[in-house]
């Protein structure tokens, strides 16, 4: 996949922009559903990412990128969950993380998100090396 024209707003992925906050997971480029995180909104000032969004964590690597200024919450019950699954979990501004996905491991899934930044790499059970924590 190619990222690129990444701004507050907005980013361009495989010649599409988005306008909203997107996940991409298994190649795929799908709008972050943050209905269930909603509620949170008021305690935060932005609505962050919560146990009850469809995250999916079957990954090793769970990049969270929050977005142009940073500011996307990220629960400490999504962490806790992510410790549980022993997932990598880093939150990092969205444009962090797009400077880092070229040069990563060959045969590893690039994903990337406006505000909700997904890395996947294999589980354990395929036989490939797993990339070390995201940095």
């Amino acid at each position: 996949m190619r990222m690129d024209q990444f701004t507050f707003g907005s980013i361009r992925i495989d010649g599409v922009i988005y306008e909203h906050d997107v996940v991409i997971a298994h190649g795929r480029v799908r709008k972050r559903k943050k209905k269930s995180s909603k509620p949170f909104r008021g305690a935060f000032g932005h609505t962050p990412v919560s146990i009850g969004e469809n995250i999916p964590w079957d990954c090793r690597h769970l990049v969270v990128g929050t977005g142009a200024d940073g500011a996307l919450p990220v629960m400490e019950e999504v962490k806790r969950e992510a410790a549980r699954r022993e997932v990598d979990l880093l939150t990092v501004p969205t444009s962090e993380a797009i400077r880092a996905l070229p040069g990563r491991a060959e045969g590893h899934e690039r994903d990337l998100a406006r505000d909700l930044l997904i890395q996947r790499s294999p589980g354990p059970s395929d036989g490939r090396v797993s990339l070390p924590a995201w940095t």
